[in-house]
């Protein structure tokens, strides 16, 4: 056995109810006394940031960071001479405070209120007329995460479900990511336990935080695996999908696991039975369906707003960013039966 893991150079904190006072005195350690924050819904932000020095809150914020919408924000963060960056919200609020500190180097405190996972990750992603462009930097890597699970009960059970889909998907691409090594299987199966035990109690008791907790404990696990081990065709598949015609991107995640899950598995039984077993079922396919089913999980492309005929012009970016050591080889063919799958929300095999 050889391989080297790098751990994340990353505080992470959980702290039910106390977010405010655990982003400021991150703030404090960063020894920032300028903040530009970034926040999907400013209103339920501005508690949070109580005690944080903020200089400005900038609220321009869009699913997948187009270019534009960067550029916009990091002319802001240099007008007002902002030496950290705040973000609270959702992947697509990490995901700018990633976009502003890729050119500046400022760092970043995330207060996560999905489970989107991106704060975990030095992965950062934007998209222009040509589609997605994504990289890896340890400049976006934020510098602490604080947990808050009472700031994902306002999040909707839909939402919620779809978000924590994504988490599982980080999991899942991680058994065979490009980099994967056994720390990062580990986490990814410890991972989908976490979810599998949490994501129905969040759906059965939205409004206790114990779930909650549970989901985003998974939710960083999954992540952690995911950056370590790298884009797997899962992604790849996403954020092609996401980066030409807009689909939501939890809930795309959520639509095509199952599928990406039922050609690769079969192809490397004993991750397939580590994830059965993760799952508590008899495959990972299994185990997958069934927690779908109990959470009443999106199924179908076309119920996301994507048309038949827009399935031909991803085929080939996919095929061009897949992986080569994908567990089953990767061909026209088969991403075009799969997406016609995904799109017509077909039982995967």
């Amino acid at each position: 056995m050889q391989f080297a893991h790098a751990w994340p150079e990353q505080r992470v904190r959980f702290a039910t109810g106390a977010a405010a006072e655990a982003t400021a005195e991150e703030v404090r350690r960063l020894g920032a006394t300028r903040v530009m924050a970034v926040a999907s819904h400013p209103a339920r932000a501005q508690p949070v940031l109580a005690g944080v020095p903020v200089v400005v809150c900038h609220t321009e914020v869009a699913m997948h960071v187009p270019v534009a919408t960067a550029d916009r924000a990091r002319t802001v963060a240099a007008e007002h001479h902002a030496d950290a960056l705040v973000c609270v919200g959702g992947g697509s609020a990490t995901g700018l405070a990633k976009a502003v500190a890729l050119s500046t180097g400022l760092p970043i405190v995330a207060v996560p209120t999905t489970y989107a996972g991106s704060e975990a990750t030095a992965v950062w992603g934007m998209t222009d007329h040509d589609g997605k462009t994504t990289g890896t930097d340890p400049d976006v890597l934020p510098r602490a995460v604080v947990y808050d699970a009472s700031l994902t009960l306002g999040l909707p059970v839909a939402l919620s479900v779809a978000s924590g889909l994504n988490a599982v998907a980080h999991c899942v691409d991680a058994m065979w990511g490009p980099t994967v090594d056994p720390i990062d299987q580990t986490l990814a199966l410890e991972g989908i336990r976490t979810l599998r035990t949490g994501l129905p109690r969040v759906v059965e008791e939205p409004t206790e935080v114990g779930g909650r907790e549970q989901a985003l404990l998974g939710a960083y696990l999954a992540a952690v695996a995911f950056a370590s081990a790298g884009s797997g065709l899962h992604h790849k598949i996403c954020h092609v999908l996401g980066g030409l015609f807009g689909l939501p991107h939890a809930q795309t995640h959520a639509v095509v696991l199952p599928h990406v899950l039922a050609l690769n598995a079969p192809a490397v039984p004993e991750l397939d039975r580590r994830m059965a077993h993760a799952f508590a079922a008899d495959s990972a396919l299994a185990g997958l369906l069934a927690l779908d089913d109990e959470l009443g999980a999106p199924r179908s492309l076309r119920d996301l707003g994507l048309a038949e005929d827009d399935l031909p012009r991803a085929v080939g970016p996919i095929v061009a960013a897949a992986s080569s050591d994908n567990p089953v080889p990767v061909n026209a063919e088969r991403v075009a039966a799969l997406l016609h799958a995904a799109w017509e929300g077909k039982e995967p095999s």
